[in-house]
C-alpha cells in the first residue's frame, strides 16, 4: 500500500466516523427531547370524560389523583391538575387531577362534638373548617352566659335541644345548621302569687323566677323576718299574667298571717 491510498483510506476512515458521530448526536438530541415540545391542555373545567379523550388524542394519560364535594359544581368536573396547563411535557406524561364528587360527604351528628351550651362563635369556626354552614335561627332568654348553643335545627327539624341529641342524622357538607341561641334579657315568666306565704319562701320562688327582691315594707312589729307573712305584693298576683324576668317586687310583710289567708 502506498503512502497516498494509505492516507486516502484514513481520510475515508475519519470521514465515515465524524458521520458516524454526528449521526449518534442527532439521534441523541432527537431522543432527549422527544416530547418535550408538546404544550399540556387545560383540563380544569372539562368533564373527566371529555378531559381523557383530549389526553388520549394527544397521548397524555389522566389519572385521578383525589376528588372533593364542592357545593353548586356538578359532579365529575376537573378542578386541579398536575402538571398544570400549557406546561410543555413529553408524550406519554401521566396527568393527575382533582375531580368533582357526585354526591357530598356526610357526617353524622355524633361526630360533631358537644354542641348543647358551647359558645356559638367557636363552634361555628369549627363548623366551617368541615364545609358546614352556620345561621342563627333565633334567641331565647337562659339564664347563664349569652349567645350559648341551646338549640340545633337542620332541614327544618331540631336535631340538638336541652333534651338530648339525634347522634345519627347525617349532616352533608357544604350544607347549613341553624342555630338558637342564649340571651340574658326578654324573657317572660308568670307572676308569682307571694301572699300569704313567709317572707323567708317568697325569696326562694323570686330567685327561682329570674325576678329581684325590692323595697321591703314591715306593717307593725317584725321579731323574725323569715317567719313573717307576706301580706301585699307589687306587682299583684293575676293569674296568667307575665312580667319580665330581671324586674323587682316589692313586698309588705307582717309578723301575722292577714286575716284573708286561709
Amino acid at each position: 500500500m502506498t503512502f497516498k491510498q494509505f492516507l486516502r483510506s484514513m481520510l475515508l476512515l475519519l470521514l465515515v466516523m465524524t458521520l458516524l458521530f454526528l449521526g449518534v448526536l442527532f439521534w441523541l438530541k432527537t431522543y432527549t427531547h422527544h416530547g418535550q415540545k408538546l404544550e399540556l391542555p387545560d383540563f380544569v373545567g372539562m368533564d373527566y370524560e371529555k378531559a381523557e379523550d383530549v389526553g388520549d388524542d394527544q397521548t397524555f394519560q389522566l389519572v385521578v389523583s383525589d376528588s372533593i364535594h364542592i357545593v353548586g359544581r356538578p359532579g365529575g368536573e376537573v378542578v386541579s391538575q398536575n402538571p398544570p396547563a400549557y406546561a410543555k411535557v413529553k408524550e406519554n406524561r401521566k396527568v393527575y387531577v382533582t375531580i368533582t364528587k357526585y354526591n357530598a360527604d356526610v357526617l353524622k351528628t355524633g361526630s360533631l362534638g358537644v354542641m348543647y351550651g358551647q359558645d356559638y362563635e367557636s363552634k361555628k369556626n369549627e363548623l366551617t373548617h368541615l364545609n358546614i354552614e352556620s345561621e342563627i335561627k333565633g334567641y331565647e332568654y337562659d339564664p347563664g352566659e349569652p349567645d350559648h348553643i341551646l338549640e340545633v335545627w337542620y332541614e327544618g327539624r331540631p336535631i340538638i335541644t336541652g333534651s338530648g341529641r339525634k347522634d345519627e342524622v347525617e349532616i352533608k357538607k357544604g350544607s347549613k345548621l341553624q342555630f338558637v341561641l342564649s340571651k340574658r334579657q326578654g324573657g317572660l315568666v308568670e307572676i308569682p302569687n307571694l301572699q300569704c306565704g313567709t317572707y323567708g319562701a317568697a325569696k326562694f320562688i323570686l330567685e327561682s323566677s329570674n325576678l329581684k327582691l325590692g323595697e321591703v315594707i314591715d306593717e307593725g312589729p317584725i321579731a323574725d323576718r323569715n317567719s313573717a307573712y307576706v301580706v301585699l305584693q307589687e306587682p299583684a298576683y293575676v293569674p296568667g299574667q307575665m312580667i319580665n324576668m330581671g324586674e323587682t317586687m316589692i313586698l309588705t310583710i307582717a309578723q301575722a298571717k292577714s286575716d284573708n289567708c286561709q
